[in-house]
């Protein structure tokens, strides 16, 4: 029986517990059969504590797993699947202005700042790689102020909005916001099952990229 184990790029429980819980979604049909272990390392993301754009959220789950692969190729460890999790901020003004204008005040008067709360995937087998994310759950501006532009990280702006310690290692910030509705594992749930699919369902994937489809029959 095969033993495939998934390296991740972190040691905290809500990431592993979330990676975990996605390979029983799918791992019937990414190798059916195996058996799956989940390993978790830290590694650097190469972003700022706190992403405040989606290509910065992007950047970090991608730069966590490449450095994943970086390490099993030197130390030869046996890792299948590396998996890089990010979460941050996604910022989105109102009015279509271009990201280089807002910084003109008078065009920023005219615009409205949306924050939202957004967790990322990464997932490679060391070749090929892919991105997934979850929803977005939108950010109090009171919130959104102090970490965007205060640079308070978002850990320790969220212990403080809610009365708390170590939410993130909870429910995180998305337990506080949605009123433990939607929990930071649960978000990182959807990110991590939406990134493999391009694995566990590759034939679509193929097909699509051939131009073979069935989806409109």
């Amino acid at each position: 029986m095969e033993n495939i184990i998934i390296a991740v790029g972190s040691k905290r429980g809500p990431k592993l517990k979330a990676v975990t819980a996605a390979l029983a979604s799918f791992s019937s049909a990414l190798a059916p059969g195996a058996l799956f272990e989940v390993d978790g390392v830290e590694v650097e993301s190469g972003v700022s504590h706190t992403p405040s754009s989606r290509e910065e959220l992007m950047r970090g789950a991608r730069q966590r797993a490449e450095a994943l692969v970086r390490q099993a190729r030197e130390t030869g460890a046996p890792w299948k699947y590396f998996v890089g999790l990010e979460g941050g901020l996604d910022v989105v003004y109102e009015g279509g202005l271009p990201e280089e204008r807002m910084r003109h005040t008078a065009l920023q008067q005219n615009t409205h700042r949306r924050v939202f709360l957004e967790s990322w995937a990464y997932v490679t087998d060391g070749v090929q790689g892919h991105f997934g994310r979850s929803g977005g759950i939108e950010v109090p501006e009171a919130l959104a102020q102090e970490v965007l532009d205060d640079g308070v990280e978002l850990s320790a702006a969220i212990d403080r909005f809610a009365g708390g310690a170590g939410i993130r290692d909870a429910q995180g910030a998305w337990g506080v916001l949605s009123q433990n509705l939607i929990c930071r594992e649960e978000a990182f749930h959807v990110a991590v099952i939406a990134a493999f699919a391009p694995f566990y369902n590759a034939k679509m994937y193929r097909d699509a990229a051939t131009g073979v489809s069935g989806l409109g029959r």
